[in-house]
């Protein structure tokens, strides 16, 4: 789930970067800070937004750079258990296949594709259900529901998803 977050920090402004834009600053130091970065209360920050810098500022003594308040929001992913996701399969492995969920990829397990019984084939990339014959290959849509999410800051998160439910698996075929 993608979520907009408001957040309080305080930004260190160089001195050789004093009379540029101070918002532009700000922009930049939490994009340094905070892009790509996985925090177990906000999730995989995709986006900072804004940021409202307060122009007064505080100096440290012995150090020459100001530093200033700031207001930011966020845009960030945080898959949330039993949330049902639609996404790309992006690799098919002989264990299962992964399938992108917004800015991550989750896997789903073999086991937890289907009830038939599947079968790799390495050579045309692809796993195929021994009796009803379907295929599951890179670039198929699947819908599937979210069953664990391991974050691991900062900067990996793990999801792990079944599409053995009713309405669940595969929705269309990729591309060829």
């Amino acid at each position: 789930m993608f979520r907009l977050v408001t957040i309080e920090d305080i930004v260190r402004i160089p001195p050789e970067r004093f009379g540029e834009d101070l918002e532009r600053i700000a922009h930049d130091q939490l994009r340094e800070k905070y892009l790509g970065r996985v925090d177990p209360e906000l999730g995989l920050v995709v986006v900072v937004w804004r940021a409202d810098v307060d122009p007064e500022g505080t100096i440290i003594p012995g150090d020459g750079a100001t530093y200033h308040k700031v207001r930011a929001d966020l845009l960030t992913y945080y898959p949330i258990i039993h949330e049902a996701v639609e996404g790309d399969v992006v690799d098919v492995k002989r264990i299962g296949i992964f399938v992108n969920v917004g800015p991550v990829d989750a896997f789903a397990h073999i086991s937890q594709i289907t009830d038939d019984k599947l079968i790799y084939d390495e050579l045309r990339g692809l796993l195929q259900g021994e009796e009803t014959k379907v295929t599951f290959s890179k670039g198929d849509i699947v819908r599937g529901r979210i069953v664990n999410v391991s974050l691991a800051p900062p900067t990996h998160i793990r999801i792990g998803m079944t599409l053995k439910q009713p309405t669940f698996g595969k929705i269309r075929e990729g591309v060829k």
